[in-house]
C-alpha cells in the first residue's frame, strides 16, 4: 500500500471496537456480518477523509486489503496469523511484542518478527480477541489478569499481564484435528498390532485415560480414539477450552454435545464449571463423555460417569507415567478441593477406568539432526483394588528398547477385546509389530 497500512488499521479499529459494543449483537455469526458491513463503512469514511484532506487515498485494491486488516485484526489473531495457517507451527510463544519464538513441528525452534508495535497494542489486541471469539466473550485487564480461550478451530490461547514483566501470550496450534489412529500408525506413534488393540478397546466401551507430560499429544490421541466410535452414538466433549472440536467433525461424529467451561464475572458470579457440566451431560441421553483435560474437582464425576452411564469415556490428564496415575488423580481431588477418602477414591478408580494408556515424546539432536517424536510408551489394566490401597494393575504394553510400547501381559478383559474385532495373534510379546508399508 502507498499510505501506512499499520496507521491505517490502528485508526479504524477503536471505531469498530466502538461500533461492536454500541449495537449490542449477540451470536458469532450476527457479530462477524454487522463488524464486515461496519469495517466497509469505516473504511470508506477513511478514505474519503483522507481525499479531503489532500492526501494520497488507497486504491480499491488497498481498500479491500486495508477492511481485511482490520477484520483480521479483531477476528482473526492480526500479525499472528500467519504463523497460525502455517501447518508447520505448533506453538508461539509471546514475551513481550517484540519477542516471539516459534516453534515448529519437527522440533525447530525460531524468532519471529514482532506482533505489536509496543506492549499496549499487543494487550489491547488480546483483549479484542478475548471479547469476540470463542464461544462467550472474556475479561482480559489488570483485574482479570489470566485468559485461556480457544480461537478458531485449531487454536488455544494463554496469555497473562500485571503479573509478569511484559505481557506474554502462547498460543497452541492443533495440526492434526481429523487424526485417526491408521494416521498414528504412519507417523510412528503405534504400531499395526497397537493399532487394533486400541480400536478393540474403544468398540468393547472400555473406559480409558490417556497420560502424558505437556505437548505430548493428549489431545490429539483422544480425537483418534473417537474416531473409532459409531458415527450415530451420541456423545459429550467437556472441556476447559474447546480443542477436542468432535461437533465440527459431522462425517465423523453426528451426535456430540460440546460444552465449554465458563468463567464467572470479575465478582465470580456466572461461572460454570467442568464439575457442574459433567453432571449436566449424563441428563442429556450421552451414550459416552470425553473430557479434554481433568484438572481438578471434575475428577470425581468423571470416574462417576465412567463408572454408570457413560461407558466407553475418555478423558487426558498430566502424568509422568501409568503408574503415576493413581497418584495424579488423588492429588488432583485435593487440589479441587474435594473431602473423599483415599480408599474410596481408590476403589472408585479400580472400578471406573479399564485402562491407562501413556503416552512419551522424545526431543533430541543426534548425527541425522534433530529428532522429534511422539508414540505410546505403556499400557496399563486398570484392575479393582486388592491387597494394596491402591488398585492392582496388568502391565499389558511395556516400554520397549526404544521406549516404545510392546505386548507385555495379556488384558483379563481380552475375550472382550477380541469379540470387539481383535486378533490375539497380533499381541507378540516384546515385538514392536511396525507400521504401515
Amino acid at each position: 500500500m502507498s499510505f501506512d497500512a499499520q496507521r491505517a488499521v490502528r485508526e479504524i479499529l477503536p471505531k469498530v471496537t466502538e461500533a461492536l459494543d454500541d449495537a449490542g449483537t449477540t451470536g458469532d455469526d450476527a457479530i462477524r456480518e454487522f463488524a464486515k458491513a461496519a469495517i466497509t463503512n469505516l473504511v470508506r469514511e477513511y478514505v474519503d477523509n483522507r481525499a479531503l484532506a489532500g492526501k494520497d487515498v488507497p486504491s480499491l485494491t488497498e481498500e479491500r486489503l486495508l477492511a481485511e486488516a482490520v477484520y483480521n485484526e479483531i477476528f482473526e489473531l492480526g500479525r499472528l496469523q500467519p504463523f497460525v495457517d502455517d501447518p508447520e507451527v505448533e506453538n508461539i510463544d509471546v514475551n513481550g511484542c517484540d519477542q516471539v519464538w516459534i516453534t515448529y513441528s519437527d522440533g525447530r525452534k525460531a524468532l519471529g518478527p514482532p506482533v505489536a508495535d509496543s506492549d499496549e497494542e499487543l494487550v489491547e489486541n488480546v483483549r479484542r480477541w478475548a471479547a469476540y471469539q470463542g464461544q462467550t466473550a472474556r475479561d482480559f485487564s489488570i483485574a482479570r489478569p489470566r485468559l485461556h480461550l480457544s480461537v478458531g478451530h485449531r487454536t488455544r490461547m494463554a496469555a497473562l499481564m500485571g503479573v509478569t514483566p511484559r505481557p506474554c501470550l502462547s498460543i497452541r496450534r492443533h495440526g492434526m484435528l481429523e487424526a485417526d489412529l491408521d494416521d498414528l500408525v504412519l507417523n510412528g506413534t503405534l504400531d499395526k498390532g497397537l493399532r487394533a488393540f486400541l480400536g478393540a478397546a474403544v468398540r468393547a466401551r472400555k473406559d480409558i485415560v490417556i497420560t502424558g507430560g505437556m505437548g505430548d499429544g493428549k489431545t490429539t490421541f483422544a480425537r483418534a480414539l473417537a474416531a473409532e466410535i459409531d458415527p450415530n452414538e451420541r456423545l459429550a466433549t467437556v472441556e476447559k477450552e474447546y480443542e477436542l472440536f468432535l461437533h465440527l467433525q459431522t462425517d465423523r461424529h453426528r451426535d456430540v454435545l460440546a460444552l465449554e467451561a465458563r468463567e464467572g464475572n470479575t465478582e465470580g458470579l456466572g461461572a460454570i464449571t467442568m464439575h457442574q457440566l459433567i453432571e449436566d451431560a449424563l441428563r442429556f441421553n450421552v451414550r459416552r463423555i470425553i473430557v479434554g483435560e481433568v484438572r481438578g474437582d471434575e475428577l470425581v464425576p468423571m470416574l462417576e460417569a465412567m463408572n454408570t452411564g457413560g461407558n466407553g469415556s475418555i478423558c487426558t490428564m498430566h502424568a509422568d507415567s501409568a503408574d503415576q496415575v493413581f497418584a495424579r488423580m488423588l492429588i488432583l481431588a485435593g487440589s479441587g478441593g474435594l473431602t473423599i477418602a483415599t480408599d474410596t477414591l481408590f476403589r472408585t478408580i479400580g472400578m471406573a477406568v479399564d485402562f491407562v494408556i501413556h503416552l512419551g515424546h522424545e526431543l533430541r539432536h543426534d548425527i541425522d539432526g534433530l529428532v522429534n517424536r511422539r508414540y505410546v510408551a505403556e499400557i496399563n489394566e486398570v484392575l479393582p483394588t486388592g491387597d494394596g490401597l491402591e488398585p492392582a494393575v496388568n502391565h499389558v504394553y511395556v516400554p520397549g528398547p526404544d521406549g516404545r510400547a510392546v505386548p507385555n501381559t495379556i488384558p483379563q478383559c481380552m475375550n472382550e477385546l477380541v469379540a470387539a474385532g481383535f486378533d490375539p495373534d497380533l499381541f507378540v510379546p516384546r515385538v514392536w509389530s511396525g507400521g504401515y508399508a
